[in-house]
């Protein structure tokens, strides 16, 4: 049967509604009205996650990855459901969404099996030395433990990997910490019907209801109420640059400041390298036409900046992009703002006088056409709008007169998620002299490959410098990112009956 959702807040365990409402706005398909978050209900929510905390927190590492677990199964018990309404909801075809849903399950098991090891938990062990001269040594251990309670803002591009039961949400867990989720308005149906399969483990595994909560759409009082809750201990966010610093600051301005792990988007740009440019130019350009316009470009990996020297190599290369460009048809994008931001941005390029429009197409509507501009290094540095995200396909090709120049662009660069070598054997020279310089620009560089695909593995690292994200020393995906709502605790001289189970 196709899912219809009842449009309330899940607040521990239980379905809420409040006096107003809101309609979803779906690409395709039938409108739903669902209940606006308030303050009360962020309240509600927090204190429900503090309570479960002192529950959820002293849980075994068995019993939170058996929960893990139980998620996975519900969110699997509910797919056709899941990607019925994702579908209508977003635009993305249905066999993207099976994707997302297979790595969103993906991701909960392999936290599992991750906190299941125990290695997360980076344990220490200085046993006591009490006839050390001059001072006898205490019997130090050392353990991560859980934060608190962990606020989560769903992603308007990723409905199910990025959101409600995404990577945020399942590391907290993971970790321990109790989670409130502010559900994006983009797809509340998907977020409602995942939370179900949040909800029907919870009480398949004996959780604490409070471990849990979803709070739909709402205005800006909504989040500035949970991140500036004094229960909520760290807040977890995937979204805009300008969103993602205005939730930082308010973080940052509470009476006790908490840790704000915002992703906030990036150009992720491409250097192609002289040989492989002349090798294989044309391959490298259509390929990343494709990358360009995945998803109609709408990853925060999307690789929106290709760097390639003047000459015939880099004519192929461009030429090949063009026509790939070319080759794609209209794609709907998942909001209606969205597509407004993404005309907004191919207008900042139109207007610049040192741009050239190499493939300049008209949007209207919710749908994207493809864009491609050129420019060269120095317009590029002298105008920072340049490199602001432009969230869609559209692409910017930037000439370079030869290897110095290209290092010299990428000193110029901001912090980003990804950065892309593109290199041949000869190309290995100047490639040693560039990776020093892109390892300090971006979390994850890449050889010969498009960034748009983020593995889930441990090695992965999601994040980079401020603009990518707010936090360098962090990753949003991959088992580390479970990391980011623990802290450390010495335990001094404490008997071994009363050390936390891990400990013992």
């Amino acid at each position: 049967m196709p899912f219809t959702p009842h449009g309330k807040h899940l607040i521990a365990g239980d379905w809420v509604a409040s006096d107003r409402s809101f309609s979803s706005e779906p690409a395709h398909g039938p409108a739903h009205d669902f209940s606006v978050g308030t303050v009360d209900l962020v309240n509600a929510a927090c204190e429900a996650a503090e309570e479960a905390f002192w529950t959820y927190a002293y849980t075994s590492r068995e019993e939170r990855a058996a929960f893990l677990d139980a998620i996975a199964d519900e969110i699997e018990a509910r797919a056709e459901a899941i990607t019925e309404i994702g579908s209508q909801e977003t635009g993305l075809p249905e066999a993207r969404l099976q994707g997302e849903r297979g790595r969103t399950t993906g991701q909960l098991r392999l936290f599992a099996d991750h906190i299941r090891k125990g290695d997360y938990l980076d344990r220490r062990h200085d046993a006591a030395l009490p006839d050390r001269q001059p001072l006898p040594r205490p019997d130090l251990r050392m353990i991560q433990r859980p934060i608190g309670p962990v606020a989560v803002f769903g992603a308007s591009n990723f409905p199910l990997a990025f959101s409600t039961a995404g990577g945020d949400t399942a590391a907290a867990l993971a970790a321990g910490c109790p989670v409130v989720v502010k559900g994006h308005s983009a797809h509340p149906g998907t977020g409602e019907i995942v939370a179900e399969a949040i909800k029907a483990a919870v009480e398949k595994t004996g959780m604490p209801k409070g471990v849990f909560s979803l709070i739909q759409g709402g205005r800006r009082d909504v989040g500035t109420a949970l991140v500036q809750h004094p229960l909520i201990k760290a807040v977890g966010f995937t979204g805009s640059l300008g969103g993602g610093r205005a939730l930082f600051d308010l973080c940052a301005a509470r009476p006790e400041p908490i840790p704000f792990f915002g992703e906030l988007g990036s150009v992720n740009p491409m250097f192609v390298l002289p040989e492989a440019a002349k090798a294989r130019g044309e391959e490298i350009g259509k390929g990343w036409a494709g990358s360009l316009t995945m998803g109609a470009g709408q990853f925060c990996t999307n690789p929106g900046i290709a760097v390639v020297a003047t000459g015939p190599a880099g004519d192929a290369f461009v030429a090949a992009a063009k026509a790939g460009l070319e080759a794609v048809g209209p794609q709907v994008m998942l909001t209606d703002g969205i597509a407004k931001a993404y005309r907004d941005g191919q207008d900042r390029f139109e207007t610049r006088n040192s741009v050239t429009p190499l493939l300049s197409t008209e949007s209207a509507g919710r749908e994207a056409n493809p864009n491609l501009y050129e420019t060269d290094a120095a317009s590029y540095l002298q105008d920072h709008a340049l490199g602001e995200e432009v969230f869609g396909p559209l692409g910017l090709v930037i000439r370079v007169s030869g290897t110095d120049e290209m290092e010299m662009l990428a000193k110029g660069f901001e912090g980003q998620l990804t950065a892309t070598i593109h290199m041949d054997a000869g190309d290995a020279t100047e490639a040693r002299k560039l990776l020093p310089i892109l390892e300090r620009k971006a979390g994850r560089v890449l050889a010969n490959g498009f960034p748009t695909g983020v593995e889930v593995a441990d090695t992965m690292v999601h994040g980079g410098p401020y603009p990518a994200s707010t936090n360098f020393g962090a990753t949003s995906v991959g088992t580390l990112s479970i990391r980011r709502f623990l802290r450390p605790v010495c335990f001094q001289n404490i008997p071994e009956g009363v050390l936390p189970d891990d400990l013992q």
